[in-house]
């Protein structure tokens, strides 16, 4: 069984996407919760409750916030995304009852620690699709693009002789 979660770059869910997407999610918020003393997070459904308010907020929120901050993205090189992150993850603590953020500072902090435990989950499904890719395009080795190429004669106008 494959599991191919959502990712940024091509936005194609595969088999189980929405659910790994939410695991991944819930089991971040909870490591969160046990490294951070300002996040407090009392059940496991909060957790999962927690994640799909966040997720609904990636979906919905998540590109206004972009747009509207792509001056100061542009600036920071990239760094003002942690914020809208933080900003998002703040916006659910305030939605879900039980989830609890302290500061939004904790938020910022929330925020990184998620995205690096998001990147090292979805980590061997980007290797597994490179090496994917690699294994199609060394198919080719017969140079059979080369057996395409048709030569073409050059014309010349009459008035050019």
């Amino acid at each position: 069984m494959e599991i191919h979660y959502t990712n940024q770059n091509n936005n194609q869910s595969g088999n189980y996407g929405c659910l790994a997407q939410t695991i991944i999610m819930t089991l971040s918020l909870m490591v969160v919760g046990l490294l951070l003393p300002g996040v407090h997070i009392t059940s496991v459904l909060t957790a999962v409750l927690a994640a799909l308010v966040i997720s609904l907020l990636n979906n919905f929120l998540r590109p206004i916030l972009l747009v509207l901050s792509i001056p100061f993205t542009i600036v920071t090189m990239g760094l003002f995304i942690f914020v809208i992150n933080a900003v998002i993850i703040w916006l659910a603590s305030k939605l879900v009852t039980n989830f609890v953020i302290d500061s939004f500072g904790t938020a910022l902090l929330a925020a990184l620690i998620i995205t690096a435990i998001n990147y090292l989950l979805e980590l061997p499904n980007r290797l597994s699709e490179r090496h994917d890719y690699n294994e199609h395009n060394n198919d080719d080795d017969d140079d059979s693009d080369l057996d395409e190429f048709i030569e073409y004669e050059e014309v010349l106008d009459k008035d050019d002789d």
